[in-house]
């Protein structure tokens, strides 16, 4: 074998394309390349939890810091699509929160004819990638590459106040979201151990790194994936713009991990999509899959702001010389405010009582977020993020350039249904009753956004337009489905219909985005056709009771 070939080619060192580097080089038999076009992201930011606020708003080299299209239904705003660049992919980045989603998740793609992706199916491959720090039960594993762990502050008095107020205003308690029962307010749990993040790159990657038969390569920019013959059979990329051109052979297989924005980018390049499409950007069409950038989903969020009557926020403990004292006690002792990433409690919510699992998620943050943290609103205050879990809306991923340095074009179409409006409408008057409890009552302030001039449903509508977002979780654009639907990309393994020695496998492939954070999940795919590709039996299913 030369030294440009290899079995295996993994472009993408994110979330998936981490877990498949370390899992296929676990057989000293292959030879695997890992592409990955960002950095290493050795830096403390990205270590220390609270450097999420840094991370996830400045475009950079931890953050690709796409902006969609002019959105139709948002006030025609170009919204940030934060995503994270190098290793460890947007699990460098990201707020933390370990979530699976709901077991019905699963059992719909099932039902959509999905065989082995069944909530039972999944459990075993989630729980192979755990080490929970409670250990090993029913639906937690231990002794995993990601550590999973509780905030180290849930005993904080504003977080007691959120989990109260929930029950006060009638909701249930759930001691474990990703347990028998997701629904309710409870404790979130994070992948941070020892007040370190646990990305990809940290979990995975580190320990093998220098294992003989992986070989890494960073600031490496995917070209296109050649194909000849109807199978892929290598990669084209480059260390920068203008620079040569390299290739890459792949003996058995091309996996493309690079995140829902960008891995249909790649194919489109490579000539995989809407024949029509590709002609218009001057490629020539190499294989049709219609499909290719459709059915983007991603969970729209609104953020609720107040004030805090008592100084116990994260601006406290930042405000003025605080911040850098925060940073300087983490990088010397590993201790402070920087272990947190200010988010352990939240809930799962119903925004009608008809409903088959929640459709709703809160995220309670200590402190006053507006705006991806861009808007610094220099006060001690908390924050209710209201995000819809089940939008019907679909959006598009596009070409803006056959320049493969380009931003994809990006167009969420968020709210773009009834249904979609008035869940997320319903969840801000959820938010407010419960904030409007007793438990917050030696805390609460004013609330400042939107303010309690925004009443009525006309009012409330115009706020989640002009300031609704993302919260990050973008899948769907290179859908699992069945070789007979036109617009399925791939099929149940990964692999992309209708060609040889390609897979995607990423957020990209799930079908219906899940009711919850997105990273997890994204990682489980990757251990699921691992065994695929390793040609191992898959784990057998587990089934445990969860709440109808």
């Amino acid at each position: 074998m030369s030294g440009n070939e290899f079995d295996f080619i993994v472009i993408g060192a994110g979330s998936a394309g981490s877990v498949l580097a370390a899992r296929l080089s676990e057989d000293p038999a292959v030879r695997v390349l890992l592409l990955e076009a960002g950095g290493r992201n050795t830096s403390v930011l990205v270590r220390m939890p609270a450097g999420v606020g840094t991370l996830i708003k400045a475009k950079g080299k931890h953050n690709w810091g796409f902006w969609t299209e002019p959105e139709p239904h948002m006030d025609g705003r170009r919204l940030w699509q934060p995503r994270g660049k190098g290793l460890g992919g947007s699990s460098a980045i990201n707020g933390m929160v370990y979530i699976r989603g709901h077991p019905r998740d699963y059992d719909q793609w099932r039902q959509m004819g999905l065989d082995g992706w069944s909530y039972a199916d999944t459990l075993p491959y989630f729980k192979r990638a755990e080490n929970f720090i409670d250990g090993a039960s029913d639906f937690h594993g231990a002794g995993g590459p990601l550590n999973v762990g509780w905030g180290e502050r849930t005993d904080h008095p504003l977080y007691r106040a959120s989990l109260e107020a929930g029950r006060q205003a009638g909701h249930r308690l759930t001691e474990d979201f990703n347990g028998f029962d997701q629904e309710g307010f409870g404790r979130y749990q994070l992948t941070i151990a020892d007040g370190q993040r646990q990305s990809v790159a940290r979990a995975y990657l580190a320990p093998i790194e220098r294992r003989a038969n992986l070989t890494i390569v960073t600031g490496a920019r995917t070209h296109r994936v050649m194909i000849e013959q109807g199978r892929a059979c290598g990669v084209e990329y480059s260390p920068g713009p203008g620079k040569p051109v390299q290739q890459a052979r792949a003996r058995r297989e091309v996996l493309v991990c690079a995140g829902a924005f960008q891995s249909p980018q790649i194919l489109m390049l490579s000539g995989i999509g809407d024949p029509i499409m590709l002609a218009g950007q001057g490629i020539t069409p190499v294989h049709e899959r219609r499909g290719v950038g459709a059915n983007l989903q991603d969970h729209l969020d609104v953020s609720l702001n107040w004030t805090a009557t008592q100084p116990i926020t994260i601006y406290n403990d930042t405000k003025g010389l605080r911040q850098l004292k925060v940073g300087l006690q983490y990088l010397l002792t590993g201790k402070g405010p920087g272990r947190q990433n200010g988010l352990e409690t939240g809930a799962f919510l119903k925004s009608r009582a008809d409903l088959d699992r929640p459709d709703l998620q809160i995220h309670f943050v200590l402190a006053i977020m507006q705006d991806h943290a861009k808007v610094q609103v220099k006060r001690d205050g908390f924050t209710m993020h209201v995000c819809q879990l089940r939008p019907e809306s679909r959006g598009q991923v596009s070409l803006a350039s056959a320049d493969p340095y380009a931003d994809p074009a990006i167009l969420m179409n968020f709210l773009s249904t009834e249904e979609d409006r008035r869940a997320v409408r319903a969840g801000v008057r959820i938010v407010r009753d419960v904030v409007a409890q007793p438990a917050f009552d030696p805390f609460r302030g004013e609330e400042i956004m939107p303010g309690p001039a925004v009443a009525d449903d006309a009012a409330i509508d115009a706020f989640i337009r002009a300031r609704g977002e993302t919260i990050y979780h973008p899948v769907g654009t290179c859908r699992m489905g069945q070789a007979s639907d036109p617009l399925a990309v791939v099929d149940a393994q990964c692999r992309v219909i209708g060609l040889k020695g390609l897979r995607v496998v990423d957020a990209s492939v799930i079908p219906t985005l899940i009711g919850g954070n997105t990273n997890a999940p994204t990682i489980m795919i990757a251990e699921k056709i691992a065994d695929a590709i390793r040609g191992r039996a898959p784990l057998p299913p587990e089934e445990v009771p969860v709440a109808a």
